[in-house]
């Protein structure tokens, strides 16, 4: 008897514990209080100065989703990184209801305004195929993290679109065709798997501004892929102050020997940066990278801390402090 009181008493504190853990649930089946993601973001209180948490179980939510600017500090909690699917499949050739083309932003699958969105356990997908640019996720809002997510698609699948937004990337899985990682924003890639496919050419393509002490940064990442050997350059500069560093990370068969391209504008050399540290793989190949690009020193490659980078903010908080400063 006394055992059963004691179950009972511990059942009933922890309880409540549990029904606070997320604030929304989202659910196919009828067992949360949504059944699609755009209505738990449409809950949110507008400006709310507390995270809001969504928990979303297992399915494949066909959504255009927005997280309006008004939406901040919202972090969205998958229940199974490879059965929380969320998708949509227009394309910038596609034909909008007004007969026009629906352009690469038209394209996107969930667009991110809302400043302090944090994923965990999240595909985050366009499905449309290999039928030119077609975004998963872009993001304009600052300081935005994921964690353990996949970004899947073929051209154009992640769209770090803020210029002035800070993004960071814990072990993800990202893949796609040409320019498949793309933007102005500063994003570290920490842990991260960028995997080519076949029919692509470029990884990145960096459209830093000017003046911009970081553009894009991958930490101790591997670049796989089923695309043909020296098939990929690392980069190339959508616009001329393009910024890319690859420090620590293995490099698959598939990237050049000459590593980085020009996109066809010389000046572009002059202005962008282009930098590796510690590469290895078949992939990493110093001696025979393009003359302007750089092979950073030990010390070059300590200044590209998180603290360096990212200023006030420590994404995951707990896990990230650790790293800072190092």
């Amino acid at each position: 008897m006394q055992s059963v009181l004691l179950f009972w008493c511990l059942w009933v504190l922890v309880l409540p514990v549990q029904a606070q853990k997320y604030d929304f649930v989202v659910a196919q089946d009828g067992s949360g209080q949504f059944k699609t993601v755009q209505e738990a973001i449409n809950a949110v209180p507008d400006f709310r100065k507390n995270t809001t948490t969504i928990y979303i179980k297992n399915g494949v939510y066909k959504e255009k989703l927005v997280l309006p600017t008004s939406k901040t500090m919202v972090t969205f909690i998958g229940e199974d990184v490879a059965k929380t699917i969320l998708t949509h499949d227009d394309y910038a050739a596609k034909k909008n209801r007004f007969g026009e083309e629906m352009g690469t932003t038209g394209s996107t699958s969930f667009y991110i305004f809302g400043d302090d969105f944090t994923a965990e356990n999240i595909t985050f997908e366009n499905s449309a195929g290999p039928v030119g640019q077609a975004v998963a996720v872009r993001i304009d809002g600052d300081k935005v993290a994921f964690k353990n997510c996949r970004f899947l698609g073929n051209q154009d699948t992640l769209y770090p679109h803020g210029e002035k937004s800070r993004q960071y990337y814990k072990n993800c899985y990202i893949e796609g065709t040409t320019d498949f990682i793309f933007g102005w924003s500063t994003a570290v890639f920490e842990g991260c798997e960028i995997f080519s496919k076949k029919g692509g050419s470029y990884v990145t393509a960096a459209s830093t501004l000017e003046g911009a002490p970081y553009g894009f940064v991958f930490l101790n990442c591997r670049l796989t892929g089923d695309a043909p050997a020296d098939s990929y350059y690392l980069g190339r500069p959508w616009r001329p102050y393009a910024k890319t560093v690859f420090i620590n990370s293995y490099l698959g068969q598939h990237i050049k020997p000459e590593g980085w391209h020009n996109w066809n504008k010389p000046d572009a050399e002059k202005t962008a940066f282009y930098a590796e540290y510690n590469s290895t793989g078949p992939g990493a190949a110093p001696a025979k990278r393009v003359k302007w690009a750089k092979q950073l020193t030990a010390e070059e490659a300590k200044t590209y801390s998180l603290k360096n980078i990212f200023g006030d903010w420590v994404p995951f908080t707990t896990e990230a402090a650790a790293s800072v400063g190092k």
